[in-house]
């Protein structure tokens, strides 16, 4: 008679096959789970937008009206809303009490801290370092390299919207950096 050897310790093939493969897939899983977030990290989020732009939110992040905007606004003023890539932009509110065609990012050129527009100097002054820029966003005082970045302000259905501003920067003559 024949004895076949059959030890309990040692699982069959079909159950050994299971069990490397439930082990390959769980650490495949964790492995894609962590690559996922770094990769994503590296691949630049969409600007959103389209031809229409990317439209305005005020600071509880409700669509910015013109209508309602420009009733509650005085002439001069520069408020910031949600701009492109979710950068804060001021809007600015022109003598004649229409909003501006340019926005103005708030975004210091130094270190890139949020600049507050002083209303008494008439001037954008950083906290951070003292840059100072002038009521259209020009830097007139460094330590700031470069002006305020710009992007174009529309008004389609009397809401508020923002492009990409890709034309010659009018305070300074040159290309925009930002582009």
């Amino acid at each position: 008679m024949t004895q076949i050897s059959e030890t309990p310790e040692v699982p069959d093939m079909g159950r050994r096959q299971f069990m490397n493969l439930l082990t390959f897939g769980s650490a495949t899983g964790v492995a894609l789970g962590v690559l996922y977030p770094f990769v994503k990290y590296f691949i630049p989020a969409s600007s959103g937008g389209g031809a229409s732009g990317v439209t305005a939110k005020d600071a509880l992040g409700n669509d910015v009206i013109a209508s309602e905007f420009l009733a509650n606004h005085n002439p001069g003023d520069r408020t910031l809303a949600q701009g492109l890539k979710g950068d804060p932009t001021y809007l600015v509110v022109e003598n004649d009490s229409t909003l501006a065609d340019y926005g103005i990012n708030a975004v210091c050129t130094h270190l890139g801290c949020v600049v507050p527009w002083n209303g008494s100097e008439d001037k954008f002054i950083c906290p951070c370092h003292g840059s100072q820029y002038n009521a259209q966003g020009k830097v007139v005082r460094g330590p700031a390299p470069l002006s305020l970045a710009l992007a174009h302000t529309n008004v389609e259905d009397d809401k508020v919207s923002f492009t990409p501003w890709t034309e010659t920067d009018f305070r300074t003559g040159e290309n925009p950096w930002w582009a």
